[in-house]
């Protein structure tokens, strides 16, 4: 069951609780084992062996929740997750487990002891999901609360991924994305200087930004391809064709393929920027163009 993007729903019929930053994954239990599956379907059980102890949860069981790995600060990090989605040898995956140990934030409870739950409001599936004992599992159950702003608050203090709103009375509908749940991200937008363009399906693909370092030269903030319309692209080439220069004028080289193909520019234009988090190297992560700031100058776009 999937979230629709709105505005914080408020009212006594509703639960809150925190978007975690992470891959979101139904483990089903049975048989002694526990099969991981990601949202397209992807078996990934063998990427994450320290959670295999899930299988003593009462069998046949189906969870719902994210898996996480924490950064230094404690936070849900996409970016140390990174380090572990994809790898399926399991000598590796072990060794990871050890040293990048992830946790699962269940936050549904789809079927139990072979009873399919799916039909019951969410606050019945929750009342059992607490009730479970996952002790030694890996597996935790993150808290739920009643008042939607301070939940918000909360999550915006602790630079968390946002808060999803959730019907106390809705059932769980599977592959469906509901107005039963409503998703309300934190983000940011910043404003940055353009110091490329790289083609993509059309001839700007994306923008290459950075911020402005004392010598003149950009730190890399990540390419930009979100929010680039046909009439846009058509504005941004024009801006930028005359500021064309042979090199680069970021500080450092780019990874190979933001910089496949890419056209340099004078670092004079500045545009505003919709963003998800930064990674920790400073690298923008979902980036959407707003708009371009000719009433701004590189000098504002200082970090």
């Amino acid at each position: 069951m999937l979230a629709v993007t709105g505005p914080l729903p408020g009212g006594p019929g509703w639960a809150y609780e925190f978007k975690w930053d992470g891959v979101r994954a139904l483990a089903t239990v049975g048989g002694g084992r526990v099969r991981l599956a990601a949202r397209s379907g992807v078996d990934i059980t063998a990427a994450y062996p320290e959670l295999a102890p899930l299988a003593t949860v009462p069998a046949p069981a189906v969870l719902d929740g994210e898996i996480v790995a924490l950064d230094a600060a404690g936070r849900p990090s996409f970016t140390v997750l990174a380090e572990r989605m994809h790898v399926r040898d399991p000598v590796r995956a072990a060794r990871l487990a050890a040293t990048v140990p992830v946790s699962y934030l269940v936050f549904d409870l789809l079927a139990l002891r072979g009873k399919d739950l799916t039909g019951q409001p969410y606050a019945q599936r929750r009342a059992l999901l607490e009730a479970l004992d996952l002790t030694g599992t890996r597996a935790v159950v993150p808290p739920v609360f009643a008042d939607g702003p301070a939940t918000l608050a909360a999550a915006r203090e602790y630079a968390l991924e946002g808060v999803v709103a959730k019907r106390l009375d809705s059932g769980y509908r599977p592959g469906q994305r509901s107005l039963d749940w409503i998703k309300v991200k934190l983000d940011d937008t910043g404003d940055f200087v353009v110091g490329g363009w790289r083609p993509g399906v059309r001839a700007l693909g994306a923008l290459l930004v950075g911020s402005p370092e004392p010598d003149g030269r950009l730190r890399y903030r990540g390419r930009v391809g979100g929010g680039i319309s046909a009439a846009r692209e058509r504005e941004l080439l024009a801006a930028l064709a005359p500021l064309a220069v042979p090199r680069s004028p970021f500080a450092t080289a780019l990874p190979r393929d933001d910089a496949r193909q890419a056209t340099w520019v004078r670092p004079e234009l500045v545009v505003e920027v919709r963003y998800g988090q930064r990674t920790p190297d400073g690298r923008l992560r979902f980036p959407r163009l707003l708009r371009t700031r000719p009433d701004k100058t590189p000098a504002d776009c200082i970090d």
